[in-house]
């Protein structure tokens, strides 16, 4: 046979397999996010906004799953504590591997923990209340050792923010003593369930399955993920109706959540969510260190309207710093009430005068925000005061609330899930210890607040530990430190076709290793 009759024969072969074989179709799914991603790495941001990231890109020894939310096992099998409550020893589940096919061992945890210490960015704000620099130890290939500078209930329930990075990788690209910063914000080290294949800050990111992943697949998944920024509401809702879209953020405008339930290739899945709506006040800035001022604040504002007209009572009063389906919130407390006659009160009881407009922030792309402080404009408005209303993108208002000086006076947004505890609420935005974070941008300090969160953080005792939130809820809603508006719920958006979805209030729902295609 001639060389020519040979090589046609293997194209006539190559050819029969080629139309006897199947052919899968890759299955790809875009998310239409409200804030963008402007970093990629998980160590240095510590939101909702932007926490596609780190549940698809990067995994934790442990992860919040399902609603209510259940604390499972992920990188770590199991994990003990000493009896004194200040040692927590975790092992690794064996053959876990990054996406570069390196082995997760304890080293890659403890240098983790270590970097987000050394950031001071990101989760560091919390973890830095539990554990300092060096106390992390890699005890052998497969166990780590976290030894708290004191007793701490919460512990294991933020341990899945120590979001864990390939070491190795990371030091081959550090720059001076930057921890690898200027490279992860571009890149990736992770093992997650899929893995980075596109970035751009402007736009978002895409990513691949990683097939390797330590955590068994399902008989079905999606092949390719995208996040990508999309500002606009409405701009959102059309994608989503004609499929541009297979999902959005479940927190968007009644009249949009309308429209969807209406599109014949959308399906809204509804869920109860713990993430409070509010106004945080500015605790530092004249006139708002005047207590008398701030409940002003709190009578100026038209709840009944906001809820039941603007959100048409799809949300639920929340009056107080806990969400109302979370243990430890005090169930007397009856909340403000919209009432221009003792908001007049309150600031002639006032020492110090508003001779200046106030700042108002809201988020732009995210439109109950602007409507919730246009609300609270009317109602301020009507008490002969001037305000400035001040939209900005989620990370740029996040880097404006963490210092008092560049902070606005008020601004609204929503404390959301990052771990299930009064302590994610009320312990992170109203203890001193806190100040320099968004969560805690009200700049509040009250000692005797500051002792009842930490006995609730000391102790293992529920009943100990839910009398002391109680009694600190108390005090802050007396101080009338921020503005407690509603605890809302999830009206997810998704391509009806879409299956296995897992909303938890942790994360929600945009964790997509779970998800598929029905047909």
């Amino acid at each position: 046979m001639t060389y020519a009759r040979a090589f046609a024969a293997i194209l006539l072969v190559v050819a029969t397999f080629a139309l006897v074989t199947p052919v899968t179709a890759q299955t790809r799914f875009v998310f239409a996010n409200e804030s963008p991603y402007d970093t990629l790495d998980p160590h240095t941001v510590f939101d909702v906004g932007r926490v596609a990231v780190r549940l698809n890109l990067y995994d934790g020894l442990y992860r919040w799953v399902d609603n209510p939310p259940v604390l499972q096992p992920w990188l770590a099998e199991s994990h003990t504590v000493s009896s004194d409550g200040l040692s927590y020893t975790f092992k690794l589940r064996r053959g876990a591997r990054f996406h570069d096919g390196a082995e997760i061992t304890a080293e890659d945890v403890r240098y983790s923990t270590e970097r987000i210490l050394a950031l001071k960015k990101g989760a560091a704000s919390l973890l830095a209340t539990m554990i300092g620099p060096n106390t992390t130890k890699a005890v052998d290939k497969h166990t780590v050792r976290f030894t708290l500078t004191k007793p701490t209930a919460i512990f294991t329930a933020v341990v899945p923010e120590v979001h864990v990075v390939n070491s190795a990788l990371l030091k081959k690209n550090t720059k001076g003593d930057d921890w690898g910063a200027a490279w992860l914000t571009s890149n990736e080290a992770g093992s997650g369930s899929y893995q980075l294949s596109r970035y751009d800050p402007a736009i978002g990111f895409i990513a691949k399955r990683f097939a390797g992943h330590f955590m068994p697949w399902g008989q079905k998944w999606i092949d390719e993920i995208e996040f990508r920024h999309v500002k606009e509401d409405n701009t959102r809702v059309l994608g989503m109706i004609k499929g541009d879209f297979q999902g959005t953020g479940g927190y968007l405008p009644i009249d949009q959540v309308k429209r969807l339930r209406d599109a014949q290739n959308v399906k809204i899945v509804e869920q109860e969510s713990m993430r409070i709506m509010m106004f945080q006040i500015n605790n530092q800035r004249a006139p708002f260190t005047d207590v008398h001022v701030r409940r002003a604040m709190n009578y100026a504002f038209d709840y009944d309207g906001f809820i039941k007209d603007i959100l048409s009572g799809s949300v639920e009063r929340n009056p107080v710093p806990i969400p109302n389906n979370m243990w430890g919130v005090p169930k007397d407390i009856k909340g403000y009430s919209y009432n221009l006659d003792k908001a007049k009160a309150e600031l002639g009881q006032a020492k110090q005068k508003i001779d200046r407009p106030i700042t108002v922030g809201y988020l732009t792309g995210f439109s109950q925000t602007e409507q919730a402080a246009t609300v609270m404009a009317n109602g301020l408005r009507k008490l002969g005061l001037e305000t400035k209303l001040v939209g900005e993108l989620w990370p740029t208002m996040v880097d404006r609330m963490k210092k008092p000086e560049t902070s606005p006076d008020l601004v609204v947004y929503w404390i959301s899930t990052y771990y299930a505890d009064p302590n994610n609420w009320i312990g992170e935005m109203f203890h001193s210890g806190q100040w320099g974070t968004f969560k805690a941008s009200c700049f509040y300090k009250n000692p005797k607040v500051d002792d009842l969160l930490d006995t609730a953080l000391k102790s293992t005792d529920r009943k100990v530990r839910e009398k002391a939130y109680q009694d600190a809820a108390r005090i802050v809603y007396e101080d009338a430190a921020g503005v407690w508006i509603y605890n809302t719920k999830y009206f997810g958006p998704w391509a009806k076709d879409l299956e296995g979805i897992r909303f938890s209030p942790i994360g929600n729902g945009q964790e997509m290793r779970w998800v598929y295609y029905a047909k």
